[in-house]
Parts: structure tokens; C-alpha cells; sequence
């Protein structure tokens, strides 16, 4: 196909098309001539990729570059997995290690050790876990700090259900594939469900009615 072709087929339009190619998120076509290529179905899948990956899950274009290459150079599916997860994670800045950090980090320790979880010391994922738990402490909430252990709960059933998913996947490109994907795009999913319920546990905790309405009243319909 030609690119006017890959671009109406991808929904991206064609000045994006070339842009990612200078950025090498996809590969450039087959030259058939100076000035004309030809593109397969694997650029179409590419490109669909990138999209996904810059559109729906929020990365920046050197970041979905640097996940789409978990891909290509994956030996099997764990190596995929951390390529894609280290890629897509960015870190938070760490600038202070004060008493709040210090409980984030027996809290965090504590979690990992309880649940035999197998984490390198330096994964960006658990640099960002500290923080986030050192600012609930030092913002007064510590509370939802202390809901650590259902969050993890909630992360072991997902990460054991995407791994089964993962593994039905035939090849390893398929599987690495399936592993990015699921690193990026897994986020921008759980993160809108999380909302969702958020949403609809406010209205039978904040909203729900005490008694029977009063003759006459009309509803609130706050959107």
C-alpha cells in the first residue's frame, strides 16, 4: 500500500505518518522509486501500535519509541516486560529522604517482603511507589497510605490475569507485543475503571438519602 493508503487504514494522518518514521517509531517503507514506497501490514500494525501507545496511553513520542523497542529486541517475555515497564515508567524526582521517607520505605519493605514479591532495587516503578507514599505521610494522609495492602491485592489479581492472557499468545514477538500493550495501555484502563467506581461508591456513601424526601423537594442533579 502506499502511505495516502497506510494513513486512511490507521486513521493517522500523513504528516503524523512521517513524523514517526524521522523518529523511528516505524520502519520506513520499500523504496519503488525516488520519491515513492510501499508499506505492508506489519507497518500498519506499527503504526497502530504507536498511536495506541501516544494517543490512548499518554506517552510522549520518545517514550512510546523507547516501549515500542521492548519489542523488537525482546529474547523472551520477561525481558519484554521489563524493557516495556522501565521504558513507560517515568520517575518521579527524588530530592528528599526525611522521616516521611522513612516510614514510605518500612512500608514498602514491609509489602515486598510479606508478599515475596521478586522487585529490583532499582525499578522505576518502586521509586515511584516511595513517593507517592512518603507525600500521602507528609500531606496528613497517612490513612490512604495504610491502604497500601488492598492496592497490592488489586495489583496481584490484575498482573496474574494479564500474565495468563500474555501467555496465550503463540510467538514470543506476539507475546512482547501483548506485554507492551498491557504495560501502557493497562494504566490508562485500570485508571478509568478506578474512576468509575470511585464515582459510583460517592454517590451511596456521600449522596445517599437519610430518610424519605420532603413533600415538594426536587433532587439535586449535580453532574
Amino acid at each position: 500500500m502506499r502511505i495516502a493508503e497506510l494513513s486512511r487504514n490507521s486513521g493517522v494522518p500523513v504528516p503524523t505518518i512521517k513524523y514517526y518514521m524521522r523518529e523511528g517509531l516505524i520502519p520506513p517503507g520499500e523504496l519503488t522509486s525516488r520519491n515513492q514506497a510501499q508499506y505492508a501490514e506489519e507497518h500498519l500494525r506499527r503504526l497502530r501500535l504507536a498511536r495506541a501507545l501516544i494517543e490512548v496511553g499518554g506517552l510522549p513520542v520518545a517514550t512510546a519509541k523507547r516501549a515500542l523497542s521492548a519489542i523488537d529486541g525482546a529474547g523472551n517475555v520477561r525481558q519484554a516486560l521489563g524493557k516495556a515497564q522501565y521504558a513507560a515508567t517515568p520517575t518521579r524526582p527524588h530530592n528528599l529522604e526525611d522521616e516521611d521517607w522513612e516510614k514510605a520505605r518500612a512500608m514498602v519493605d514491609d509489602l515486598i517482603e510479606d508478599r515475596d514479591w521478586q522487585i529490583r532495587p532499582g525499578a522505576p516503578a518502586l521509586v515511584n511507589l516511595l513517593e507517592t507514599v512518603a507525600a500521602l505521610h507528609r500531606l496528613g494522609q497517612g490513612g490512604l497510605a495504610g491502604l497500601l495492602g488492598h492496592y497490592a491485592d488489586a495489583a496481584d489479581i490484575l498482573a496474574k490475569a494479564e500474565l495468563r492472557e500474555i501467555a496465550r499468545h503463540a510467538t514470543t514477538d506476539s507475546k512482547a507485543e501483548a506485554v507492551v500493550l498491557w504495560t501502557v495501555l493497562g494504566d490508562a484502563l485500570m485508571a478509568a475503571l478506578r474512576r468509575l467506581a470511585q464515582e459510583n461508591e460517592s454517590a451511596k456513601v456521600f449522596d445517599a438519602p437519610t430518610g424519605p424526601p420532603a413533600i415538594g423537594s426536587v433532587a439535586a442533579t449535580d453532574p
